[in-house]
């Protein structure tokens, strides 16, 4: 589908129309596109349909307000998804080991506290003074699942946002690729259109040239890296030099990750005039170095986890408070505090019990944060 604006001349929409069909082509074949795509159910459109019915369902019967506040604190987290499990997982542990609380949980303690009805057997002891042990990163799944006074409608939220989050797993994953596949057709198409009026074919060509600008019109640098300008010279060096069935083979198996590492090679990233860069607080801006490797691990560094701190729900207490720890080291960095303690607002406005985060300041020193503090 190919929303074409309706203040869009006929030769920009022209373009965005050869666009779409290169998009088109790297979603129907590449591996990790169709592989969300048979989890999903290839409806995402309705599917989101759907999600938003459902939500206007709950604002109508909960109010507006508390709708949004989950609403909130679910988005928070829509970065916080396992891409290797699946969508769909059962809520108990499996044979891949603990990635839930399990039947001797917090939750399951929580069912059994007196009221109503009488309490269940307490197990004797040391077994009932132990917290739960887990390691789970998809944080949206295990609130869903385990948050112990979550009512349906709030997990239903919970759950949709993360269905959708997989679904944008793949077009995060594939950006440079993606968008260097779709400008490269889009160009290609529109040259050898010969059924295009020549005037169209160059006002069309015009806007190409916008689209892969490597920076802004007004400045002779970026820092900054355009991914239709990165992708789309990718693509064409691949093709010159490999041929277009190599290309074809590339895009159904690689991901940006594999794409960068094994196809933007020194002598490209010269002709591009990559480097990395240090900037200070004062303003001046050093070029620190060329190095091929270390500029892949910089283009990539953002995409890793889904551009999202790596953080796992480590260990259920027995009153329930929830332990997240941060894993700076495979981040490389240390966490906003500002931001973070209000995420973990957010997480706790669903757990409803405190939730504790062990991480590391900007500066590298560990930190504990709190909520409620």
């Amino acid at each position: 589908r190919a929303y074409l604006a309706k203040n869009n001349s006929v030769q920009e929409n022209t373009l965005v129309t050869a666009h779409v069909l290169g998009h088109a082509d790297f979603s129907k074949n590449n591996d990790l596109f169709k592989r969300s795509q048979e989890q999903l159910g290839y409806k995402i459109v309705e599917q989101a349909a759907n999600h938003a019915r459902r939500i206007a369902m709950a604002i109508e019967e909960h109010g507006e307000q508390k709708v949004e506040r989950v609403l909130d604190a679910a988005l928070a987290l829509e970065s916080h998804i396992d891409v290797f499990r699946g969508v769909r997982r059962v809520t108990h542990d499996d044979a891949q080991g603990p990635a839930a609380v399990s039947d001797g949980s917090f939750k399951a303690r929580f069912m059994n506290l007196p009221g109503e009805e009488s309490p269940g057997a307490t197990p004797d002891g040391d077994e009932a003074a132990q917290p739960e042990s887990l390691s789970e990163r998809d944080l949206l799944w295990f609130i869903a699942n385990n948050a112990p006074e979550l009512e349906d409608w709030e997990r239903d939220i919970f759950l949709a946002v993360r269905e959708e989050s997989f679904y944008f797993y793949p077009v995060f994953a594939c950006q440079i690729m993606n968008e260097g596949w779709a400008s490269y057709w889009h160009a290609r198409l529109l040259r050898e259109a010969d059924f295009l009026p020549h005037s169209d074919y160059l006002d069309a060509i015009k806007t190409h040239s916008d689209v892969v600008r490597p920076h802004a019109a007004d400045h002779q640098a970026s820092l900054n890296v355009n991914p239709y300008h990165l992708g789309f010279c990718m693509w064409e060096k691949i093709v010159e030099d490999q041929g277009l069935e190599r290309a074809f083979e590339i895009r159904a198996n690689d991901d940006d990750f594999s794409f960068i590492r094994n196809y933007l090679t020194e002598d490209l990233a010269e002709e591009l005039k990559l480097f990395r860069y240090e900037a200070s607080k004062e303003g001046p801006i050093s070029v620190l170095d060329h190095d091929i490797n270390a500029l892949r691990d910089t283009i990539l560094a953002p995409k890793y986890n889904f551009g999202a701190p790596a953080v796992q729900a480590t260990q259920i207490d027995i009153d329930g408070t929830l332990h997240l720890e941060h894993h700076h080291e495979t981040d490389g960095r240390g966490l906003d505090l500002s931001r973070s303690e209000k995420v973990l607002e957010y997480v706790q406005r669903m757990w409803r019990r405190p939730v504790k985060l062990e991480t590391v300041d900007a500066r590298g020193t560990p930190r504990t944060l709190c909520y409620p503090a």
